[in-house]
């Protein structure tokens, strides 16, 4: 969960938010807290550090090389063996499994995350979003939640969504859809010109103009799935003019529509 999700959060509900990162194929946490068991202060934005039984890296991708340094980005990778309840292969297909887990990043025979993260001085880790969630604008490889977590830096976002749209002179530029936390705080056009303008430069200033978004729209909720997972693909195809497929698992429909409207209006 990003620091300014997890404070509103927290100052919302006056309780404290107890974060944790896991993957399906683990089976149990793999960053935590475990409160209870150990003390450990909690960082906004942190699940935590290591749960027993995960020898956790920061790996380049590149070089295949641990990261060291702290607050520099890589991938969030494991090393072998792992504790009780992982994935052990795919059914009927030991060769995939492998391949796909444990052989994709160079050099090393690790279990990828397949998600950025970084490290920092204590020891607490941050994800920074899925390593496809990639984008390329003019050269440059951005990552979408980076922006993301950016923008709702901002008092007056609640949650936002951003994605890589085709762009033939750059490539890709990145596209932000934001939910506000006072609607009717930006009900006008000029209003809401005027507090786009103060997210790019939030943008320009923690990740540098490249990361800038094309533009910054406000729509009243994102598309999820019934789960609260953003259909970020569905977004992208909307702004590219793309049939954005299987839409079943989506929990309302009228959130695409909102996309739809303002993309199709610019």
């Amino acid at each position: 969960m990003d620091a300014p999700t997890a404070s509103w959060i927290s100052d919302a509900l006056e309780r404290p938010v107890i974060d944790n990162y896991w993957q399906t194929e683990t089976g149990w946490p793999i960053l935590t807290l475990a409160n209870g068991i150990s003390e450990g202060k909690t960082k906004l934005g942190s699940p935590g550090v290591p749960m027993y039984g995960y020898d956790v890296r920061i790996i380049d991708e590149q070089t295949g090389q641990d990261i060291t340094e702290p607050n520099t980005k890589g991938v969030v990778a494991i090393e072998g063996p792992m504790p009780p309840g992982f994935m052990q292969t795919v059914w009927q297909d030991d060769k995939r499994y492998v391949d796909t887990y444990w052989r994709s990043i160079p050099g090393r025979l690790v279990y990828s995350s397949f998600d950025w993260g970084i490290r920092d001085a204590d020891g607490y880790f941050f994800i920074l979003g899925r390593t496809d969630d990639v984008i390329n604008v003019a050269g440059h490889r951005l990552g979408t939640r980076e922006i993301e977590e950016s923008i709702a830096s901002h008092s007056a976002i609640m949650e936002v969504a951003v994605v890589g749209v085709a762009d033939q002179l750059k490539g890709q530029v990145a596209m932000a859809f934001a939910v506000l936390k006072d609607a009717d705080a930006y009900a006008s056009p000029e209003a809401k010109l005027q507090l786009e303008g103060a997210l790019m430069k939030v943008v320009d200033e923690q990740l540098g103009a490249v990361a800038r978004p094309s533009r910054i729209r406000f729509v009243t909720l994102l598309p999820k799935t019934r789960s609260g997972k953003l259909l970020r693909r569905a977004i992208q195809a909307v702004c590219e003019g793309r049939d954005p497929g299987d839409l079943t698992t989506m929990d309302d429909p009228s959130a695409l529509a909102q996309v739809t409207a303002l993309v199709g209006g610019s």
